[in-house]
């Protein structure tokens, strides 16, 4: 990968970077969007944030070949343990798990004063990061659910306010919102629907286990699962599955 050729993921995260904001990319895969944010003048100032030495150290150097150290302050902690109270406006989190994503939220509520702005891409437990929203005061504000490399990627982003707001006076439960996405819902675009036949054939090969079991537990969680798939079902039936 070049310097500047990143992932149609990526680019689609900086899509949603308001133009001249200060943004710290936690977790910064090399500092890749970081740079192409100040190489495309979206960011005024970026901090890439890593954990590890290895990436760290990668960062540092991609920055470097960039030349825009002015621009850009790498720093090594962990999560926004490498910020300041007011120093960014946006915080991107992008290729973690929905779990992990919010832990790194709520051991920082601290360093996430004066960001109006969250753009986050959890890899696994969407519905994690919508509820904490809900939780924390923030407003999902836009949702896109893309697929690139035969991965299905969701895109979260949210503003300061009230987090019910997109969950009201819809054709689904709040509950069943958290799980789908307000906005991928009303959009319907058929990887979500592929994205939910993934799921179905994840739980229909758990449930095709459990048969083989005399277990109790076995039945009650099989029972459990069917009841999942049935819903499932439901929301497939109301999505195109045609390929995009």
């Amino acid at each position: 990968m070049t310097t500047w050729m990143i992932s149609r993921r990526l680019q689609t995260i900086a899509r949603f970077c308001p133009k001249g904001a200060r943004v710290a990319d936690i977790g910064s895969d090399h500092a890749l969007l970081a740079s192409y944010l100040i190489r495309e003048e979206i960011a005024s100032f970026v901090v890439a944030g890593e954990l590890n030495e290895g990436p760290y150290q990668a960062a540092l150097k991609q920055i470097h070949t960039i030349q825009a150290e002015d621009k850009a302050s790498v720093r090594k902690g962990d999560g926004l343990s490498v910020l300041k109270p007011g120093e960014v406006d946006v915080v991107c989190i992008a290729g973690m798990g929905g779990q992990l994503i919010v832990s790194i939220l709520s051991a920082g509520a601290d360093k996430l004063e004066g960001v109006s702005r969250l753009i986050l891409q959890p890899n696994v437990g969407e519905e994690h990061v919508r509820r904490w929203f809900v939780e924390n005061n923030w407003q999902l504000s836009a949702e896109t659910i893309m697929e690139e490399d035969g991965i299905i990627y969701e895109i979260l982003v949210a503003d300061k306010g009230d987090g019910m707001i997109p969950y009201r006076n819809k054709d689904r439960s709040p509950e069943e919102l958290l799980r789908i996405g307000p906005f991928l819902w009303e959009e319907k675009s058929p990887v979500l629907a592929k994205k939910w036949m993934s799921e179905r054939e994840k739980w229909t090969k758990v449930l095709e286990q459990l048969s083989r079991s005399d277990k109790q537990e076995a039945a009650v969680r099989a029972a459990q699962i069917k009841e999942e798939l049935e819903w499932i079902n439901e929301v497939i039936a109301c999505l195109p599955t045609d390929k995009p």
